[in-house]
């Protein structure tokens, strides 16, 4: 098995700019944005990689990148060529000659045959880099080679009325891939259990050559959009051999009955609910565990600080995560993250927020059911999440009564 990971190659696919998160995403690829109080969302799935003993790794970028690749390069350039390892930030260069851009998952990959080719490597894991979940890759690859599939496609178990977002898998008894539909109206049920869907995760296994050949294959096709969920997956379903991986079996859980959790943090309501399943007393996703840790870019930091201790003046947290930098003065906080730097100040009262890195909460502000973006500088009094009309004139107000606030719009109150 360690020879088999030794030659496997992680390439995660980090371009999207993730427009379900608005604002979020004016300054940063999605895969960029902050998540559990210190990491990225792409942490997530660097640190599968590396934790399922994957040491070649690759990560495609375009949209906004700057963020992202500054990211990478402070915290995942720890690889070494001299062990065998390597890391590649593979921005979109126009490397076709034609001009464009990435036009599609799967073109993102044909543009870097040419470096994929340099490494002696015989698998490849293709991986979505804006997902929050813990996984061994490592057993996928395992049921790909004992399989002897073409592709063998990830996928979660979601009710058959929450598939209509996925590409959905219609299998057989042996979780053989007989149909792949993107986003059906009518999504087929699983054997046996018809109420539920098999959803792509968007993770693939490949063996590395059929996959150059399926990439420069589709490259010719002038009607592809060189997609693997539209384009290459459906084709090898209908002429090859593609199996499906349920996430059950390679999840990395809490407890052995705990839930096997997998989120799209894609949307301001899905980004803001997954940051604060950490606050529970037993979460599904365990920052915790070092059997599994989240890697991640770390700044030298002092440990956060709360300090007053008066009646009506008393620095505390309660049912929350509070990174390191964090000062909370005299500033009352509950079921809330704070991520890298944040500070509270006196009177403060903040109720069910994920507070980004830097942001200042000003004296007497308070805040319910929010998301305050990085560098943000709440002002002394704001109160948001007591009137959704008023919330909704100055920031952006989701329908499951989220507000996201932003400098800009603070800007423009002014």
């Amino acid at each position: 098995m360690a020879s088999i990971i030794r030659n496997t190659f992680a390439l995660v696919l980090a371009g999207g700019r993730g427009s379900r998160l608005k604002e979020l995403t004016d300054r940063r690829a999605k895969p960029a944005v902050h998540f559990g109080g210190t990491a990225r969302i792409i942490d997530f799935a660097l640190s599968n990689a590396i934790n399922s003993g994957i040491r070649r790794i690759g990560v495609a970028t375009q949209y906004k990148a700057h963020s992202l690749i500054r990211h990478l390069q402070k915290g995942w350039t720890f690889l070494r060529s001299e062990r065998n390892e390597s890391f590649d930030i593979l921005p979109a260069s126009q490397r076709t000659g034609d001009g464009q851009w990435y036009q599609g998952t799967a073109d993102a990959v044909y543009q870097n045959l040419d470096i994929l080719e340099r490494y002696p490597i015989e698998h490849i894991v293709v991986l979505a880099g804006d997902h929050v979940y813990k996984m061994d890759y490592a057993e996928m690859l395992m049921q790909h080679l004992d399989s002897r599939a073409d592709v063998t496609v990830g996928c979660i178990e979601v009710p058959r009325e929450e598939a209509v977002a996925f590409g959905v898998m219609r299998v057989d008894e042996q979780d053989r891939i007989e149909n792949f539909i993107e986003k059906p109206n009518d999504p087929p049920g699983i054997p046996g259990r018809p109420e539920m869907a098999l959803a792509s995760m968007g993770i693939y296994v490949f063996d590395a050559a059929f996959l150059y050949d399926q990439l420069r294959r589709d490259a010719a096709e002038p009607y592809s959009q060189h997609d693997f969920g539209r384009d290459v997956i459906p084709y090898v379903v209908q002429h090859g051999r593609a199996v499906a991986h349920r996430f059950g079996r390679s999840a990395i859980r809490t407890s052995e009955n705990a839930e096997a959790y997998w989120r799209d943090v894609g949307t301001l309501d899905a980004f803001f609910e997954a940051n604060l399943d950490l606050t529970s007393v037993l979460p599904a996703l365990d920052l915790y565990d070092r059997r599994w840790p989240i890697w991640t870019s770390t700044e030298m930091l002092p440990p956060a600080k709360f300090v007053h201790d008066e009646e009506d003046r008393r620095g505390m947290a309660i049912s929350s995560l509070v990174a390191n930098g964090c000062i909370v003065s005299g500033a009352r906080v509950r079921r809330s993250l704070l991520s890298t730097g944040v500070r509270v100040n006196s009177f403060a009262d903040v109720d069910g927020a994920v507070i980004m890195p830097y942001a200042e909460i000003g004296r007497g502000a308070r805040l319910c059911n929010v998301i305050v973006d990085s560098d943000v500088r709440v002002p002394p009094g704001l109160v948001v999440g007591e009137d959704p009309a008023l919330d909704a004139r100055r920031f952006r107000r989701t329908d499951g009564g989220i507000t996201l606030i932003t400098q800009v719009m603070l800007d423009r109150m002014t």
